[in-house]
């Protein structure tokens, strides 16, 4: 089942992104001690969802950790080219992912060359996070979320940022667009084509309920991509 997140809060979103403003007079200001206290506000605020974006694309908690802090330094040394028409929260999510996907085609290039570690410790760590499961609920739980972070994996770029923003993180349709720099058109239609490759993936299991995305409507506007 992809699950019904929660949906992230919007009145917060323009006073933060007044605030990504003013770091940025300050930067501009040459007051940069000013505009790193500001700034680790914004750290606080985002860095627990950040954390759950990171994971969904790389399910290991130490380069979550780097991808996270990575996103945070990125966007800081970028703020003066901020616009302060866009929303900051997008604005950062999109720096997330970009740094996401380009740590995902770091580790396949080394995989090349190096065997992976096994997955003894992640293994043990969702086992705690269950609140004592029959061993047999818990392996049907980790085999069907192997099964489903598998299959996420494999889609297409931005089809798995589609699922992983909307699905997972809990972006509804239009913040999913704004993230992306798309229309939220061809965000259905990318859902729509991900749930689509799941099922068949999956071999049509029951656990993998209809949700939202699997509503959406499949018409292609023209020039999607």
């Amino acid at each position: 089942m992809l699950g019904a997140p929660n949906r992230p809060r919007a009145p917060g979103r323009a006073a933060d992104t007044r605030l990504a403003g003013d770091i940025k007079a300050l930067l501009a200001e040459g007051d940069s001690e000013s505009a790193c206290a500001q700034f680790d506000l914004l750290v606080n605020r985002y860095q627990p969802r950040a954390a759950r974006i990171a994971y969904y694309y790389l399910h290991d908690p130490a380069d979550v950790d780097e991808a996270v802090q990575d996103a945070f330094l990125k966007a800081f040394v970028h703020l003066p080219s901020f616009r302060e028409d866009l929303c900051f929260e997008f604005w950062f999510t999109r720096i997330l992912v970009n740094g996401c996907l380009d740590r995902l085609k770091t580790r396949t290039r080394r995989r090349r060359w190096v065997t992976p570690a096994g997955d003894d410790e992640r293994e043990r760590a969702e086992r705690q996070t269950a609140a004592e499961p029959s061993p047999e609920a818990l392996l049907l739980q980790r085999e069907r979320r192997g099964c489903l972070a598998a299959a996420v994996r494999r889609l297409p770029t931005r089809q798995r940022t589609a699922v992983i923003l909307s699905q997972l993180a809990g972006y509804a349709t239009r913040d999913v667009a704004r993230t992306m720099g798309v229309s939220e058109a061809t965000v259905r239609v990318h859902l729509f084509q991900a749930v689509r490759s799941l099922r068949k993936a999956l071999g049509g299991q029951r656990w993998l309920v209809e949700g939202r995305a699997a509503r959406s409507d499949p018409a292609v506007e023209t020039g999607t991509r």
